[in-house]
């Protein structure tokens, strides 16, 4: 059929043509972005999930809605190597400078910045992109103390104020948070702890992997009481084959009972998998229905895709060891995997083991669900390490 009609769209954060079975989270969100415009107390959103969920995919929709009820966005990826304090403070910057041209600033507007001048003498940071154009007096005594714990909530609270006296409001969504190292992370939450203490109309909508709650928790104590962490998982059957049929029939293209079956057993109900492999459909099928013997066909083009592009990329950030490591989980199954028994099968003692799981963690490949299991972070990712190392290197 024609590539150019394909409906599908495979890729990191892109948008399926059918956004299903996720309308509890927007709901959640429409609520919790109506009620910080009226000034009345709700929980944030950290959105967590494994890689390929759509998380992301969630947290654009998100931030569309908020614009859409008039909300001044900022978006944030964070980076195991990028800082908050820089990531957040050029931001800022555009934000006020947007509220700054309001005709007839305030007060509070031109404080803002002040304090935002203060906050980033505070980073001695190299006079760069984020200082350029910020030739105003820092507020001293505000957000200029270095300890990222005292200036954020500084900062923040002198955004809510200049967005509340434009009578506007600022949705912060930040991808990727498990990046944050816990002062950062501490940091984060008392911030928007201080924010709704004084009802200010900021609000924060952050994505992350599974251990995320866990790290909230683990910098402060009350983050549960901040936030909602509501699980993003696999889309149900049903749920799965809604994403593939009904975008197919937009298009007058019909997709056999069967082929749908088949879809969810290979993707597991994954929403990058599934948008993968009904690319891949429609470009094999020669016209409609697609059938069963097409989904085989394109299963063919599917997975070297997914290697190359979705699992390699990760695959070759890794060390040698960190590599064995997640071989020999993926030799023991797709499910979570028990320490002791990982190093069983590398062949070393469980203490030797301890070292290379902490950077796979903080790489993000893999998180622990329950004390002393591990579990990939990306789905599918044992089948491909059996894929990638056919054989487990022995030691000798």
């Amino acid at each position: 059929m024609d590539p150019l009609k394909n409906p599908f769209s495979p890729g990191a954060g892109s948008p399926p043509p059918e956004l299903v079975g996720r309308g509890p989270v927007l709901e959640e969100a429409r609520i919790l972005l109506g009620r910080v415009r009226q000034k009345k107390s709700e929980k944030s959103l950290l959105l967590t999930g494994l890689r390929g969920v759509g998380k992301t995919v969630l947290l654009n929709e998100i931030e569309r809605m908020a614009r859409k009820d008039g909300y001044k966005t900022i978006s944030i990826e964070a980076h195991e190597e990028k800082r908050l304090g820089p990531l957040i403070a050029n931001h800022m910057r555009s934000l006020l400078f947007d509220l700054d041209r309001v005709a007839g600033a305030g007060e509070k507007v031109r404080r803002g910045l002040r304090v935002l001048r203060s906050f980033i003498g505070s980073l001695k940071i190299t006079v760069g992109d984020v200082s350029m154009g910020l030739d105003i007096d820092p507020e001293k005594g505000t957000a200029d103390s270095g300890d990222l714990e005292v200036d954020l909530p500084s900062l923040f609270v002198a955004v809510g104020e200049a967005a509340e006296e434009r009578k506007s409001a600022v949705g912060l969504f930040i991808d990727e948070l498990q990046y944050f190292d816990r002062k950062e992370l501490g940091a984060l939450i008392m911030a928007m702890h201080k924010v709704q203490q004084r009802q200010l109309p900021l609000v924060l909508l952050g994505a992350g992997l599974p251990i995320l709650p866990g790290l909230a928790g683990e910098s402060k104590s009350y983050a549960e009481r901040l936030f909602s962490f509501p699980d993003i998982g696999a889309l149900s059957e049903e749920d799965a084959g809604r994403a593939i049929k009904d975008p197919a029939l937009a298009a007058q293209v019909r997709v056999a009972a069967d082929a749908l079956k088949e879809v969810f057993s290979l993707t597991k109900g994954y929403p990058y998998f599934i948008q993968e492999w009904g690319y891949q459909m429609w470009n094999a099928a020669p016209s409609s229905p697609i059938t069963l013997e097409v989904v085989k066909s394109a299963t063919n083009r599917v997975l070297p895709r997914l290697d190359q592009n979705f699992f390699r990329v990760r695959f070759d950030r890794l060390t040698n060891s960190e590599k064995n490591f997640l071989r020999a989980m993926a030799e023991l199954g797709p499910g979570p995997q028990r320490t002791g028994d990982i190093a069983d099968v590398l062949g070393v003692k469980v203490a030797s083991v301890g070292p290379v799981r902490a950077k796979l963690i903080r790489k993000g490949m893999v998180y622990s669900p329950a004390h002393g299991d591990m579990a990939f972070t990306v789905p599918l990712f044992d089948e491909f390490m059996l894929r990638a190392m056919p054989e487990l290197p022995r030691r000798s």
